[in-house]
């Protein structure tokens, strides 16, 4: 794959592993990322200004493929994909381990990035069937998604273990998309909002001021492969919370992304994209259809640009 690895670290990426303060001498914000000032009066203080048109935050489409394809199908699909570029938006698929290679060569010249769909906390060593976070850096990826309810609940990985790979992630210059989400019961029982701030603060006490170059994508479990979507207004309610949440821990919150998955289809996507604190998507099923997800991109691109033009009038 010589020549196929992308420049991995951008502008505002993480470093190395000394950027990302220990967890036992963290100061500052508290780790659900409420600020104590705030705690004493109850509230969580919320800029105001922190508006997707303000910001001028880039969509981000990323497909999750999950456990399907063959090299075949992988390369009919991006191919289809190419086809469909440019896209006024950043677009990245996360693709099984073994088609990591074929996908580097097929999306070479494109500006279609990829990444994976999780990595190990560890460093390579005797860890069998574990894949390392360089290793995806050696094949060019730009993100890895960490926490996914999938692996949260069939690998029982804790809020830590998922914070813990964000930070390893982070520190070969990968991105992690961070997974936070509900069940059915946990909404029904009103919990929603402590189970996404319990979740996201294991990743806000473990990186520190480099939560900032993380995104977040905030996934209803109940909505996943199931059909059901939560309504925009839902959506942007946990988004509103989850921003504020990062908010009072990082001065960089306005900018961070934030992204919906659950069931995220074209016909649904321009509703939920329009949403203030909504900033794209993570695409499971309709990513494995190049017309829907080519949509689908294409109405997260369009969302932004109505938002500016309204922040213009």
């Amino acid at each position: 794959l010589d020549g196929v690895a992308l420049d991995r670290i951008q502008a505002g990426q993480a470093g190395g592993l000394q950027d990302i303060p220990g967890r036992s001498s963290r100061t500052g914000p508290r780790a659900d990322g409420v600020e104590s000032a705030h705690r004493k009066v109850g509230v969580v203080m919320v800029n105001p200004q922190l508006s997707k048109a303000g910001a001028g935050r880039r969509p981000l489409v990323v497909g999750n493929w999950k456990m399907n394809g063959t090299r075949a199908s992988s390369v009919q699909l991006l191919s289809a994909l190419r086809s469909a570029e440019p896209f006024d938006s950043d677009v990245s698929v996360c693709v099984p381990f073994p088609y990591l290679g074929e996908v580097a060569l097929t999306l070479q010249g494109s500006r279609i990035t990829w990444g994976a769909q999780d990595c190990s906390h560890l460093e390579p060593g005797a860890h069998t069937g574990d894949v390392a976070a360089v290793m995806l850096a050696d094949f060019g990826c730009r993100h890895v998604i960490v926490g996914h309810s999938e692996r949260r609940v069939h690998h029982a990985e804790s809020d830590q273990r998922v914070a813990d790979k964000a930070k390893t992630a982070l520190s070969h210059g990968l991105t992690p998309i961070v997974c936070v989400g509900e069940t059915l019961e946990e909404r029904q029982a009103m919990q929603t909002e402590a189970v996404v701030k319990r979740q996201l603060s294991a990743v806000i006490h473990t990186l520190g001021h480099c939560v900032s170059q993380i995104v977040v994508a905030y996934e209803p479990i109940w909505a996943i492969g199931t059909g059901l979507t939560a309504t925009p207004e839902q959506a942007q309610a946990v988004h509103a919370v989850l921003r504020a949440q990062l908010a009072a821990a990082s001065t960089q919150a306005v900018d961070m992304r934030l992204l919906y998955g659950g069931s995220v289809t074209a016909a649904n996507a321009s509703a939920l994209f329009a949403q203030s604190d909504i900033d794209g998507g993570l695409v499971g099923g309709a990513s494995l259809k190049a017309n829907e997800f080519s949509a689908i991109c294409r109405a997260a691109s369009a969302a932004v640009h109505e938002s500016l033009g309204k922040s213009k009038t």
